[in-house]
């Protein structure tokens, strides 16, 4: 496990706390592999009933290390199997996930809302996801499921355009199921978890199957993005959009 996931147990819900938050639970290489670990090992665990997925008070996540990104574009990194494992994770998923989101949500942060089965939110609570912007393309499946849930000139504002959703607007567009005081949020979100652990769990999984749907597309949709994105990391574009982040200046992708 990595230092900067915290995993608990609350009887039979277990709890995924992003704990990087001197770098806004940006996340790396080894927190994507404690994610993918925990959530492995609580599907194959009878006492585990329901994944609760939660951040920082006051930041979610911030997505991918851009450190990461600009290795890769520089040519000494890679799109990491420890993302790949992750974002194929998801759709696969076999026990209920619940997110618990507070403050800023960037990138995965906000596509991987899009395979929980309940979303609980903060007023603070902000979503993006500027993948255009550096030049890469949408991730996660995220090209699928957030037209599904949203609608087509929502998804196409949300990844293309790349503005940001307040809690509010993911609540109406469909990703968030209810928006609490930050004061409130685990415990909303806990006693949801806790609602599901006490279902029958047969009946529970049939249940979230049914509502699903067959995964092979999504799990599809997730290659098909992984290929373009691992192209896009090494293109000049992503180099260009990489180094102004860093630089902090505006990225010049005319010249």
């Amino acid at each position: 496990m990595s230092a900067q996931v915290d995993i608990s147990r609350d009887e039979h819900v277990q709890i995924l706390r992003l704990a990087r938050p001197e770098k806004m639970n940006a996340l790396t290489g080894d927190m994507y592999n404690a994610l993918s670990d925990a959530i492995e090992s609580g599907d194959r665990d009878g006492a585990v009933a329901v994944h609760l997925i939660c951040g920082s008070p006051g930041v979610f996540s911030a997505g991918n290390d851009i450190a990461d990104f600009l290795a890769t574009a520089k040519g000494t990194g890679g799109l990491g199997t420890e993302v790949l494992r992750f974002i194929q994770l998801l759709p696969v998923i076999q026990k209920p996930l619940v997110a618990a989101v507070d403050g800023k949500a960037i990138g995965i942060g906000t596509t991987m809302l899009f395979h929980c089965d309940l979303v609980y939110a903060t007023p603070n609570s902000t979503f993006a996801t500027p993948f255009l912007d550096l030049g890469l393309v949408p991730e996660a499946a995220s090209s699928l499921l957030m037209p599904r849930v949203m609608g087509y000139v929502r998804a196409f504002e949300m990844l293309v355009l790349g503005d940001p959703f307040s809690a509010d607007r993911a609540r109406e567009a469909g990703f968030v199921n209810q928006v609490v005081a930050s004061d409130d949020l685990m415990a909303t979100a806990l006693h949801a978890a806790h609602r599901l652990a006490a279902k029958p769990p047969e009946a529970l999984d049939i249940a979230r199957r049914l509502l699903r749907g067959d995964a092979s597309g999504v799990s599809e949709r997730v290659s098909e993005e992984a290929g373009y994105f691992k192209q896009r990391l090494t293109s000049p574009e992503a180099r260009e959009a990489f180094e102004a982040f860093f630089q902090k200046r505006p990225p010049n992708f005319r010249r």
